[in-house]
């Protein structure tokens, strides 16, 4: 059995525990940790993720940042200047992070989500070296009164998250689920 089909089982297993009313932003955010060259793979199966929601009682919404920040940067005032010297980026960062929140926030009052729902993030990978991961959940949780799903290319080891991977890891509250077990 793939890895990828591990991971949805034990994501199926996970959510279909009844959820407590009074956990705090951090304790309701469930990262689902797999192997960054397994990205195209889980986009494939997201659907399965979504069934296993529906079968445990919880509406579904799927929100993908992969395009966010080429879309954000284009629609700024000075995009030009931006690609012409990359290095003026690093002063407009914090913004894209604004950006980011902004918009998930106008796209939840939208949806108007019930008490039992699960909105999954995909597409974290595009954030490296833009912003942080532990900056983007920490902004979108506390808007998430069901579970945020964050589906997250990298490894979890000793209740340290490192996206991709790469040299910056951080702790975390969320739930670690993997191919190998749920925790």
């Amino acid at each position: 059995m793939s890895r990828v089909k591990r991971l949805t089982r034990s994501y199926s297993q996970f959510i279909s525990v009844p959820w407590r009313d009074d956990a705090a932003a951090a304790q309701r955010v469930i990262f689902c940790v797999y192997h960054e060259t397994e990205e195209r793979a889980l986009r494939t199966k997201i659907d399965e993720f979504e069934l296993a929601s529906r079968q445990a009682g919880h509406d579904w919404y799927l929100h993908d940042l992969t395009d966010t920040f080429a879309e954000w940067l284009t629609s700024q005032r000075y995009a030009k200047s931006y690609f012409e010297k990359p290095d003026l980026l690093a002063t407009i960062y914090p913004k894209y992070l604004d950006h980011l929140a902004k918009d998930f926030e106008r796209r939840i009052s939208e949806l108007k989500p019930p008490q039992k729902f699960v909105i999954a993030i995909s597409g974290v990978g595009s954030l490296f070296g833009f912003v942080k991961v532990k900056d983007v959940v920490d902004r979108l949780a506390p808007m998430v009164s069901g579970r945020l799903v964050v589906f997250f290319p990298g490894s979890y080891e000793d209740n340290n998250y490192r996206l991709l991977d790469g040299y910056d890891g951080w702790n975390y509250l969320a739930v670690p689920i993997t191919a190998d077990k749920t925790f």
